[in-house]
């Protein structure tokens, strides 16, 4: 386990994630469509879950991406999935990517959980810097970095295009080790 807190806990994905991985996916197609679309398309059902799992464990243990589960530690009901990504460890910087099923939204979880994995990212990981990038219209994940203290950098145009629809202005947000 990587952190604890308000009985949550974040962990690095396993093997055994498949299943709730997918079920998080399925039950939030339309949530997750817009600004999650090619890791919904990867978790639809459980044999393509499975394959997203194996090669995540992988890229994790290569240290080519970091995926993370939040998860209830009661009832082990997967609430989201972070991912620390487009990882540079020449310049000791990487992104957050994340996203949050629909029956926990509201309740400021995931601003905890970055909070808690930029602490990670910076101490275990040895990361300097941390980014991330979100559509300018998303606002409960500006909402997220800018309760974690992340600044506003600059906007990036035609940053990241949704299945069917024109390049979006995505807005790029950083946070520098202290």
């Amino acid at each position: 386990m990587i952190a604890q807190f308000e009985g949550f806990e974040i962990n690095p994905v396993h093997n055994g994630d498949a299943w709730k991985i997918c079920d998080l996916c399925v039950a939030n197609v339309d949530r997750f469509k817009r600004y999650f679309p090619k890791t919904l398309e990867q978790n639809l059902n459980p044999t393509l879950s499975q394959l997203f799992v194996d090669n995540k464990v992988k890229a994790y243990e290569n240290k080519d991406v970091f995926l993370y589960t939040l998860k209830h530690s009661e009832s082990r009901k997967l609430a989201g999935l972070i991912y620390i990504k487009e990882l540079d460890w020449d310049k000791k910087q990487g992104e957050f990517a994340y996203c949050l099923g629909y029956t926990f939204s509201g309740k400021k979880l995931m601003a905890k959980a970055i909070k808690t994995l930029s602490k990670y990212a910076f101490e275990s990981l040895g990361l300097e810097v941390l980014q991330i990038i979100v559509h300018k219209d998303n606002i409960s994940s500006v909402n997220v970095a800018k309760m974690n203290n992340f600044e506003w950098q600059r906007t990036l145009k035609k940053g990241y295009t949704p299945p069917n629809e024109s390049p979006l202005d995505m807005e790029l947000y950083e946070l520098y080790k202290s």
